[in-house]
C-alpha cells in the first residue's frame, strides 16, 4: 500500500507529551511524520489534528464476525468490517480481544482459532494495525500443554488471564446462575455443562503452579501478559508476581492503586466514563483518572466511547483534554511497547485522528500514512 505525502495545515495540533494544542503544519511521507513540508497542502482549518487512538482491549468486533448464531460464514469479511468501524471511530491500532473459554460457542477454543487465523490473513491488507489478544480462562487445565504452540502459530503477542467460574456457588454444590442458557450457547446439554464446570472448579489446587509455568513459558517467548477484573491489592500482587504487568479493568480503587504502585499498567473502560460509572457497581473510571491511577482507556465493547470519553473527562473537569487524549494514544502505546506511535512527533508512524471540535465527531483517520476513514467536508478537502 502506497503511503500519502501531505502537509496538513492551518489546524490546531496536539503537541507531544500533552503540551497543549497549537496551530501549525503536520507533514507526513512514507508512512511517517516528517519535520519538513512535502509539497501538497490540505487545509484543515476548523478541525483538530490528534494522535491516532490505540485501543488496548476491544471485543465489539464480535458482532461482525458472528452477527447471528450460525451466520459466521466468512470471518475474514467480519474482520475487514470491524477494521472499517475502528477507523471510523478514530482508532489506528486495535487490540482485538478474543476469548478462549469453557463458555464455548463464540468464546470457545475452536472459534478462537478461526478468529485468529482470520486476523492473520486480513491484518496485512488493511491500514489499521490489528493486534490479536487471547483472553484465556485459566481453569482450563487440560488445554495448557498445547496452548503456547497455538499462540505462536496464531501470531498472538498478548494474553490476558480471566476467571468467569462462579466458584462460590460451585464450592457449595449449587448450580451457577444462567447455567441452562450458558449450556445452550455452548451447544452442550445442561447436565454435561454442569459436570464440566464442576470439573474445572475441582482443578483449584493444581492451577497456581500450572499458571505460573504457562506464564513463564509465554513470557520467554516474548508474549505480553495481563490479568482481568482484579478486586484487591492481593489479587494484583499475585498476578504481578506471575509476570502480568497489565491490569485490565480493576474493580476497585485498591486494586488499581496497587497496580500503579508496582509499576504496572492500569486499563480503564471508556464506556464506564461515558455511562458515568460501572454497570456492575465497580469503581468509576472518572475516579481513577482523577486519582492519577489510569494509564490507558480502552473501548472494551464500544469503539465510539473512546473519543467520547476524552471529551467527557475534560467537560467534567476530571483532567485536561490533552491528558485525556493521551490515555487513548501515548499511554496505551507505551503499555504495549509500541514506541513508534502514540504522539505527533517526527519520525513516528503517521497515525492521525482528525476531529471536528464542533460536533466532536471523527471526520478522518490516517493509519501508518494510509487513509483509513474520511467523511463529509474533510473528504472534499483531501480530494480537491
Amino acid at each position: 500500500m502506497t503511503a500519502l505525502a501531505l502537509d496538513l495545515t492551518r489546524a490546531p495540533i496536539l503537541l507531544p507529551d500533552g503540551a497543549g494544542m497549537a496551530p501549525g503544519t503536520l507533514s507526513i511521507a512514507d508512512g511517517l511524520i516528517v519535520d519538513a513540508p512535502v509539497g501538497r497542502a490540505v487545509d484543515l482549518s476548523g478541525f483538530w489534528v490528534l494522535p491516532g487512538m490505540v485501543d488496548m482491549h476491544g471485543d465489539a468486533f464480535e458482532r461482525h464476525v458472528a452477527p447471528r448464531r450460525g451466520a459466521n460464514t466468512n470471518v475474514d469479511d467480519g474482520i475487514v468490517a470491524a477494521e472499517a468501524e475502528l477507523a471510523a471511530a478514530g482508532v489506528t491500532t486495535a487490540v482485538l480481544a478474543q476469548f478462549y473459554s469453557w463458555e464455548g460457542g463464540l468464546r470457545g477454543p475452536e472459534f478462537a482459532g478461526t478468529v485468529f487465523e482470520a486476523i492473520k490473513r486480513v491484518k496485512r491488507a488493511v491500514p489499521s494495525d490489528l493486534i490479536p489478544q487471547l483472553r484465556f480462562e485459566f481453569n482450563m487445565l487440560d488445554d495448557y500443554p498445547g496452548l503456547p504452540e497455538k499462540i505462536a502459530g496464531w501470531e498472538v503477542p498478548y494474553v490476558v488471564f480471566n476467571d468467569h467460574l462462579q466458584h462460590d456457588r460451585l464450592a457449595e454444590g449449587r448450580r451457577p446462575k444462567q447455567l441452562t442458557g450458558q449450556a445452550l450457547k455452548a451447544g452442550r446439554n445442561p447436565e454435561d455443562h454442569w459436570a464440566l464446570l464442576q470439573k474445572l472448579h475441582g482443578y483449584g489446587l493444581q492451577i497456581p503452579e500450572a499458571v505460573e509455568a504457562l506464564m513463564a513459558t509465554l513470557a520467554a517467548a516474548g508474549v505480553r501478559l495481563g490479568s482481568h477484573d482484579e478486586h484487591t491489592a492481593a489479587d494484583r500482587a499475585l498476578w504481578a508476581s506471575r509476570g502480568a504487568q497489565i491490569s485490565e479493568f480493576p474493580e476497585t480503587m485498591e486494586a488499581a492503586q496497587a497496580a500503579m504502585d508496582s509499576g504496572g499498567t492500569v486499563v480503564g473502560g471508556s464506556p464506564n466514563v461515558v455511562r458515568g460509572g460501572s454497570h456492575k457497581g465497580n469503581v468509576g473510571v472518572d475516579d481513577l483518572v482523577a486519582a492519577g491511577i489510569v494509564n490507558a482507556l480502552a473501548s472494551d465493547y464500544h469503539y465510539p466511547s473512546m473519543r467520547r470519553a476524552a471529551f467527557m473527562l475534560a467537560d467534567r473537569g476530571v483532567c485536561s483534554f490533552e491528558h485525556a487524549w493521551g490515555l487513548l494514544s501515548s499511554g496505551p502505546a507505551k503499555a504495549l511497547g509500541l514506541d513508534d506511535r502514540g504522539s505527533l512527533r517526527a519520525g513516528l508512524r503517521a497515525d492521525i485522528t482528525i476531529v471536528d471540535p464542533k460536533t466532536r465527531r471523527v471526520c478522518g483517520t490516517i493509519a501508518g500514512g494510509q487513509v483509513s476513514y474520511l467523511s463529509g467536508e474533510l473528504a472534499t478537502r483531501f480530494l480537491a
